[in-house]
């Protein structure tokens, strides 16, 4: 059926408060109409629907069981609908700075350090949006990208900001068993054992069977709790190795994800996304100071 079919809205909401307060008076009252709009509205809506949604009692009226089905739908409807408008004023907000990341990074690097940034910036309006899949930067509302998955996109300025390592890690009371009796982790990106082998990793006691894990977050949290050993990314395995909950079982790292970032041209004058990057870049810098990751690349913080 075409939209443009559809019963008018109006007509549902005056369905809605009818059904809801039992009266086409009350519901006129409630929408600040006459109970003769209430009336045609309903009587309109019924003739559409081709059967009687309400039993008249004198001035008081009852759901037939259709107008009980149909009030189902329209609340339901009416809600998403109040919700939905509700959220458009986040848009609206000065000091909003919409930054999109991988639920990785969200929450084993950057959440845990979201608090020094408000401390900097108390007026700002973060909202943290994160996904799997890279954002079209031209279709959707987001200033800043941080990923390890990013191309150049059009109408963005795209920049390197760190070559991550990769380095075999585990929970220390795994180190108690021998190399060949841990468990072993795997992720289904392509920087898993394979990638490990690929370039030159030693043999660490790593299994071709284990527990999988399609999010590199989930299998880094699962290493955390001890059940395995796991190839993690330097850059979010920094925090539970700084912890005490990850330790190396090998001296030897090899190379991981490239990530940058994507500032959207039209966020690039806006003073809490340029704070923003300059507190990012500055972060990333203490972090290559302490372990020497050895690639966060030009180091100037302007966002340019």
């Amino acid at each position: 059926m075409s939209l443009k079919h559809w019963p008018q809205l109006t007509a549902l909401r005056g369905f809605e408060a009818a059904a809801r307060l039992g009266s086409f008076h009350r519901a006129a009252e409630e929408l600040h109409l006459t109970q003769s709009a209430i009336s045609q509205q309903i009587r309109g809506l019924e003739t559409y629907l081709e059967q009687p949604l309400f039993f008249r009692e004198g001035r008081r009226v009852t759901l037939t069981d259709a107008g009980a089905d149909l009030l189902v739908t329209t609340q339901s409807l009416l809600r998403q609908l109040s919700a939905g408008i509700r959220r458009l004023d986040q848009y609206r907000k000065p000091n909003q700075l919409i930054v999109n990341t991988t639920p990785a990074f969200a929450r084993h690097w950057l959440v845990p350090r979201l608090g020094d940034f408000r401390q900097r910036q108390p007026l700002a309006d973060v909202w943290l949006l994160t996904s799997e899949e890279v954002p079209d930067m031209s279709a959707q509302t987001i200033d800043i990208a941080v990923r390890d998955d990013l191309d150049a996109q059009a109408g963005c300025n795209h920049r390197h900001l760190l070559q991550d390592r990769l380095s075999a890690v585990c929970h220390p009371h795994l180190l108690a068993l021998p190399a060949t009796g841990r468990p072993t982790l795997h992720g289904e990106r392509e920087m898993d054992w394979s990638h490990w082998r690929a370039r030159g990793g030693e043999d660490v006691g790593q299994h071709p069977n284990g527990l999988n894990f399609s999010e590199p977050g989930q299998l880094l949290d699962a290493a955390c709790q001890g059940l395995g050993l796991a190839l993690a990314s330097e850059l979010l395995a920094a925090g539970a190795r700084a912890t005490g909950h990850l330790v190396p079982v090998s001296a030897q790292t090899v190379d991981g994800p490239r990530w940058s970032w994507l500032v959207h041209h039209d966020s690039e004058r806006d003073p809490m996304v340029a704070e923003f990057c300059a507190w990012l870049l500055e972060a990333l810098r203490a972090m290559d100071a302490d372990q020497n990751p050895s690639s966060v690349l030009n180091r100037d913080p302007k966002v340019r």
